[in-house]
């Protein structure tokens, strides 16, 4: 955006800085002036980068405002004077059919006007900001929007048919704009009309077919308050991107209306011409609530000295500075006690709300560099999350185990949210998603998790082994519930020169869940049931005969496996994909196991190892089971040494050499007690229906 740092001047006399000053003290407030170029006797011209929050700044009057505002100079009003008005022969009318979209127009008639190119201060300063003029009905009106930032539009008056009506377009309506297009328009789209067709839309751009051509004698100038919304959507759905459309978005002036539509209609007339009939200026007073009058704001200067902390001038900010920034900026300023005001907003300034946007313009204007570096004051400590240790332990056995942490997004597709879901119908929808494959919060983390996985072996990467820890969202509309989750994947040779495969993941969970103190910690499988959803016990994102189930103390607290073929086949993944998800929630409900340091025995070990035929049936969870069931303090370890099948085996049997060690802390073991346990041994494997082999 470009800014003359003469008209800047005209509009605040006295000004004594230098325009290279002028442009520093405004971009340490917030205005940055990119870059000043000299133009001799014109001043400077100024590129500006305006903040979208700003369309205040957004032309000349708005900075010379800040301007004023930071050297405790007046603000020259703006001359909205005219030539009396003659009494209207046909007074034109004006219907606001949409009061929530448009909060406000006026209409101006000017009749016997002279088209003329644009001569003078405006001629001049078109050249020196580069814009091409085209003949003073037109010019003027781009003219105000350089001044003051208010668009406003131009009909040539006989073109028109009745009076003005603001109304939604018709569907399959039609428009040819300004730029030649002829645009179909739909119920969502905001239009200026007359009694038989639409002249423009509204808040973007006028129609061909009354516009100001060289035939043009008399005029109405239209000055309007928007919705931001209706002008977004309908710039968005043309693919039209105006200077009105830009300031529309960003919430225009409500007062501004008259202002501009006097500026236009007085450089309109200098060439001829006069007003017929009074300004017409129809209001909308639920738009005044929400604009112009909104609620006053409390605001003291001790809040301003409590957040913002002392300053390089021993004497900090005073009312009187506090109450000539915000006067300056436009607000309106009642007592409300010692060092306290009741602030009316200024109708420029939508993004003032609250109390601390003032405090934020106070040390905005004032200078943040006339602050002291100091660090703001904090009573207390930091108080850990009850469940921080146990994350932490999470996090530090899968590094360990060589995985390694990633982060991906909080959203996901339907599609996604429907699949992984952990309860039926429990995915929650986001009310303005920024596109469809976004548009859920995530109910698991393996959307993510299997995103990151595709997306590394679309870069040939030969292992990934990642895991995730973070929020998942279940519920409803009403209300919706964070729990903490760990999601985990791996594909290729992650941790070697083999393939990941289920035993990997099943060694990752063990250690995990190893972590935690239980009574009981399993793996079982169940077949995925026919029938909905709710019925299922296998997840369907898993391959039905290759996944299990972690189970805590009775409790299920994830399910972990190879991906079900089908999904791989979706996502268009052509290699073997193990992917996990654990309950956090559920999980940390246990303790961290605690570790027991046992001093080392001074006596010698007695080693024995046991070789016996066991049925298929008794897996070797129960063989460890029967020896703890002993209960003997000196059985120190067991451990399967060697396992045999086939013809070392007989039919429906497993070889198992078991080896066990007898120690005691407080004396040499002898040997008539080592034969006792070992019998104690073998006869609780017999019970299982083990024997002993030859």
């Amino acid at each position: 955006m470009k800014i003359l740092s003469s008209w800047l001047r005209e509009y605040v006399p006295g000004i004594a800085v230098s325009d290279r000053e002028l442009a520093d003290d405004l971009t340490l407030r917030g205005i940055a002036v990119e870059g000043v170029f000299d133009l001799g006797a014109h001043g400077s011209l100024f590129e500006m980068d305006i903040t979208t929050n700003r369309v205040d700044a957004m032309n000349h009057y708005g900075i010379a405002r800040e301007a004023a505002t930071i050297y405790g100079l007046e603000l020259k009003l703006l001359d909205t004077s005219l030539p009396a008005a003659r009494v209207a022969a046909r007074p034109v009318s004006v219907s606001i059919e949409e009061p929530k979209l448009c909060g406000r127009f006026t209409a101006r008639v000017l009749l016997d006007i002279r088209l003329t190119p644009s001569s003078g201060v405006v001629a001049e300063r078109f050249r020196l900001l580069e814009q091409k003029p085209i003949f003073n009905a037109v010019d003027a009106t781009n003219y105000v929007v350089l001044a003051m930032g208010q668009p406003t539009h131009a009909f040539d008056l006989d073109k028109l048919e009745g009076g003005i009506i603001v109304r939604r377009a018709r569907n399959g309506e039609k428009l040819r704009t300004l730029d030649g297009v002829e645009r179909l328009l739909d119920a969502d789209d905001l239009v200026v009309a007359d009694e038989k067709k639409a002249l423009g839309l509204a808040g973007v751009m006028g129609g061909w077919d009354t516009m100001i051509t060289p035939e043009t004698r008399n005029v109405l100038v239209e000055a309007a308050w928007f919705d931001p919304g209706v002008v977004r959507r309908s710039s968005k759905r043309h693919l039209l991107h105006t200077d009105a459309s830009h300031r529309f978005e960003r919430g225009a002036d409500f007062n501004a209306p008259p202002v501009a539509s006097a500026l236009v209609s007085r450089i309109i007339l200098e060439a001829g011409g006069h007003p017929e009939g009074e300004l017409v200026d129809v209001v909308v007073e639920e738009a005044v609530a929400r604009t112009a009058k909104r609620a006053s704001v409390s605001f003291s200067l001790g809040e301003v000295r409590r957040m913002l902390g002392p300053t390089e001038d021993a004497e900090g900010i005073l009312a009187g500075t506090a109450e000539g920034i915000l006067s300056g900026l436009g607000c309106g300023m009642a007592n409300a006690g010692a060092e306290s005001w009741s602030v009316t907003l200024p109708s420029w300034r939508l993004d003032l709300e609250r109390g601390i946007d003032l405090v934020e313009e106070i040390a905005r204007v004032y200078g943040y560099n006339r602050f002291r570096n100091t660090v703001p004051a904090f009573s207390g400590t930091v108080v850990e999350l009850p469940w921080a240790g146990k994350e932490s332990a999470v996090r530090a056995t899968l590094l360990a185990l060589g995985w390694n942490e990633a982060i991906s997004s909080s959203f996901c597709a339907s599609e996604d949210a429907a699949r992984f879901v952990r309860e039926p119908g429990a995915a929650v929808a986001i009310g303005n998603p920024l596109s469809e494959e976004a548009g859920m919060l995530r109910p698991s983390l393996l959307p993510g998790m299997l995103d990151m996985l595709a997306l590394n072996i679309s870069r040939d990467v030969e292992g990934t082994a990642l895991f995730e820890m973070g929020t998942v969202f279940s519920g409803g509309p009403e209300r919706v519930d964070e729990r903490p989750s760990l999601g985990f994947g791996a594909t290729g040779q992650a941790f070697g020169k083999q393939d990941v495969d289920f035993y990997e993941l099943k060694g990752t969970v063990e250690a995990l869940l190893g972590k935690f103190a239980s009574r009981s910690a399993y793996f079982d499988h169940f077949p995925a049931a026919s029938g909905p959803a709710a019925l299922r016990l296998t997840p369907a994102w898993l391959h039905p005969g290759r996944s299990a189930r972690a189970v805590l103390d009775g409790a299920t607290v994830g399910w972990f496996g190879q991906l079900h073929p089908a999904e791989a086949e979706r996502r268009k993944l052509k290699q073997a994909v193990w992917i996990g998800e654990l309950w956090l929630d559920r999980l940390y409900r246990q303790g961290l196991r605690q570790p027991v340091v046992e001093e080392l025995s001074r006596y010698q070990p007695v080693r024995r190892d046991f070789s016996l035929m066991l049925p298929d049936s008794v897996a070797y969870a129960k063989v460890a089971e029967a020896l703890e069931g002993l209960a003997i303090p000196e059985l120190r370890i067991f451990e399967p040494k060697e396992v045999l099948r086939g013809k070392m085996a007989a039919p429906a049997h497993y070889s198992l050499l078991l080896g066990v060690v007898f120690q005691s802390h407080e004396r040499t073991l002898r040997e008539e007690e080592v034969q006792g346990w070992s019998q104690q041994v073998v006869a609780a494997l017999e019970a299982l229906g083990g024997k002993l082999r030859a």
